[in-house]
């Protein structure tokens, strides 16, 4: 078959080791080379007494495969964000392998898992290259991984009060945000915590982001969608000194004085979807769609 791919993961339940027989048997058997996160498979070594098949391993991006021809990421939706950072690589395709309850990006269920390699591996699937965020801090800050898959979240500090956030849009002054935060989430983040606070959902190939206050003062602030080439500046004040911000899964504390540049990355990242496996298909077993008989 003369491929490569790379295989990334945090941890696992014991009851998924079965699939994950048949995940790696698929490969050995077909001669495909895998690239293993190294904890990973410590994890699997040593908590599950399993031995995965591999050919080499990698740690982080720095020796990252770059020549893969896919990324398997193995969890759930975090454990997809987790292997974009990771891997920091925008161009190899991610498809995630999912080890508990159906997910909007790691969206293999683990009684489909043959199927689903027999047909990335014959070519039967598309990609959808999702759009991702791009942060400055004001240079105050230097982020080390300064891109979102998701949302970018501003958030107050546990213990103070409400903060305000003044957003510009290219230059324009939007609105003051007196709330507990605010999230600017891409297509792809309008399902996750973006959602859970109101916010609407958008398709994948939407060239949109959605603002979305997080319990805001007046009840008028609702959440907007704005088209991506949009520049997003805020600048936040509250009682306190630091506030929170939030990149998928990675926060820092910055202090109050510090302002934030959201734009659109000038990359997308490539995920695969299987057919069959639509984002509307996703949307109506996710969200359960449906399951009311009276409709």
């Amino acid at each position: 078959m003369n491929k490569k791919v790379a295989v990334f993961g945090n941890s696992v339940d014991a009851g998924f080791v079965p699939v994950l027989r048949k995940f790696f048997q698929f490969f050995e058997r077909n001669g495909v080379k895998v690239q293993l996160y190294k904890p990973f498979y410590s994890h699997l070594i040593n908590n599950l007494d399993f031995s995965p098949f591999y050919t080499h391993f990698f740690h982080s991006h720095t020796d990252f495969d770059h020549n893969n021809n896919y990324i398997f990421s193995i969890g759930g939706d975090g454990t997809f964000l987790q292997t974009l950072q990771c891997t920091r690589n925008f161009d190899v395709p991610m498809v995630g392998l999912n080890s508990g309850r159906l997910g909007f990006l790691a969206d293999i269920s683990e009684d489909k898992v043959e199927d689903a390699l027999a047909s990335i591996f014959n070519n039967k699937f598309d990609i959808i290259e999702r759009s991702l965020l791009e942060v400055d801090l004001g240079g105050a800050h230097k982020l080390d991984f300064n891109y979102a898959l998701n949302e970018m979240t501003v958030l107050k500090t546990d213990t103070s009060s409400m903060i305000n956030i003044k957003a510009y849009l290219d230059g324009e002054f939007l609105n003051n945000y007196w709330a507990d935060g605010l999230i600017i989430a891409t297509p792809t983040g309008s399902t996750a915590y973006s959602l859970s606070v109101g916010g609407p959902i958008l398709t994948p190939e939407s060239m949109n982001f959605v603002i979305t206050p997080i319990a805001p003062h007046n009840l008028t602030v609702r959440p907007l969608v704005v088209p991506d080439h949009h520049e997003l500046l805020l600048k936040v004040s509250g009682r306190g000194t630091h506030f929170l911000t939030s990149l998928d899964s990675t926060s820092n504390s910055v202090e109050i004085t510090t302002s934030i540049k959201v734009k659109k990355a000038s990359f997308r990242l490539k995920t695969i979807s299987l057919k069959g496996h639509s984002f509307l298909s996703t949307l109506r077993n996710k969200l359960m769609w449906g399951a009311d008989k009276r409709n």
